[in-house]
């Protein structure tokens, strides 16, 4: 196959779809192609679950390379060195390890609460207005945005205005690369701000653990600071922005594993995993670069070349369990793969769970009769990204 027939990828899959038709081609047949990018170059793709896990895990796989010059990416962007997501270890290990101290287990579980608060606030609101209601607009973008914010001590006045940045920042054609560069410069300039105030006044919130954090005398860097603020805050708004609104249209689709939430709260964090693992977000996890020539599967990647982790695939994967297209909210829990791995793996995972699992336990509560008030192929799904996300989605209760 000459190179410009090689398929484009990201692949053209209906939006509206929880998984994409072509991934269990690739896993039986191809399950290591070589794809164009939309962006320019070209990548393999790994499709199976070991050979994901494996380019999650295994050091062979740089994600510091893929900032060097003529690297095939999805979204091309400056490399910045004090990223967390952009570094190998030993450098990612140091940033990590300081920005974990400030974003424990037990400091996620401390936001319980106010987490409870902010969705009984938001249910309050959605109560006082006229069916149907958008639930992208009332519910799904605002509560990960008022939570990571409020996480990070941001004021709630500006919370619109951080969506807006960040909804621009995450865009791949959605936007022209003015308007993103020009989103960056005011979101970077505002955090820099925030983080001068928190250190001449301290307060309870994740800016002010991660600017005291310490390792005997290491700490955060002024750029350090900035970049991976900048990074919680992104990461913890579009996928679980995402992941709330698609799954009502998903729960919708199986009425059965819905009256089960419903009759027993007690079977949310499960029925979250389970949407976790089955519901598509994302085009494909971080790229890599294989430094040095590797086999996935029987096929040969050269040293240099780019490979997309497609932990969605991984995630259906029939190696994995018994039926992986059945969306079933009892399943034994398996190790999917929605939050990435290796070192890589997403340090928000702990938040977007008591997040999901709070949301949805108000929702049942408060609103048991909540549905999507319109079908699937009225739903209008955003473009640009590389997320999969609704642009609204009218409910009615």
């Amino acid at each position: 196959m000459g190179d410009s027939e090689l398929p484009l990828f990201p692949f053209d899959t209906p939006a509206e779809l929880d998984a994409e038709p072509e991934y269990a081609k690739l896993r039986r047949d191809d399950p290591v192609p070589r794809v164009r990018l939309l962006a320019g170059g070209e990548a393999y793709l790994a499709s199976r679950y070991e050979d994901v896990r494996r380019v999650l895990s295994d050091p062979v796989f740089s994600r510091a390379a893929t900032s060097d010059p003529g690297v095939a990416v999805l979204r091309p962007t400056r490399r910045d060195p004090y990223l967390m997501v952009s570094l190998d270890a030993p450098e990612h290990t140091r940033i990590r390890r300081l920005v974990a101290r400030a974003f424990t287990t037990r400091s996620v579980e401390q936001l319980r609460p106010r987490v409870e608060q902010i969705v009984t606030d938001l249910i309050d609101a959605m109560e006082t207005r006229p069916r149907p209601v958008d639930f992208v607009a009332a519910f799904a973008q605002p509560l990960p945005a008022l939570v990571i914010s409020d996480m990070v001590g941001a004021p709630p006045a500006d919370v619109h205005m951080l969506r807006r940045w960040m909804d621009i920042t995450l865009s791949v054609t959605a936007h022209t690369p003015e308007e993103m560069k020009a989103a960056g410069e005011e979101v970077f300039a505002y955090l820099g701000e925030l983080i001068a105030t928190k250190r001449a006044q301290p307060a309870e919130d994740l800016l002010t653990r991660m600017i005291q954090a310490r390792d005997e005398e290491d700490k955060l860097s002024e750029p350090e600071l900035l970049t991976n603020t900048y990074l919680l805050l992104t990461a913890g708004y579009e996928t679980t922005a995402s992941l709330l609104a698609s799954s009502l249209l998903t729960l919708e689709q199986h009425p059965d594993q819905l009256a089960a939430m419903r009759a027993d709260p007690g079977a949310i964090p499960g029925a979250v995993e389970e949407m976790l693992r089955y519901i598509r977000i994302a085009k494909g996890v971080l790229e890599r670069v294989a430094t040095q020539e590797v086999e996935l599967s029987g096929v040969k990647v050269p040293a240099g070349s780019s490979v997309i982790a497609l932990h969605y695939s991984a995630n259906r994967d029939e190696a994995l369990m018994p039926d992986p297209d059945r969306f079933d909210i009892a399943r034994q829990t398996v190790q999917h793969l929605a939050f990435g791995g290796g070192i890589h793996h997403c340090l928000g995972a702990s938040l977007a769970r008591l997040e999901l699992c709070v949301a949805f336990e108000g929702l049942l509560r408060r609103l048991p009769g909540l549905r999507p008030a319109v079908s699937p192929s009225q739903v209008e799904w955003k473009h640009g990204l590389l997320t999969r996300s609704p642009v609204a989605l009218p409910v009615t209760w």
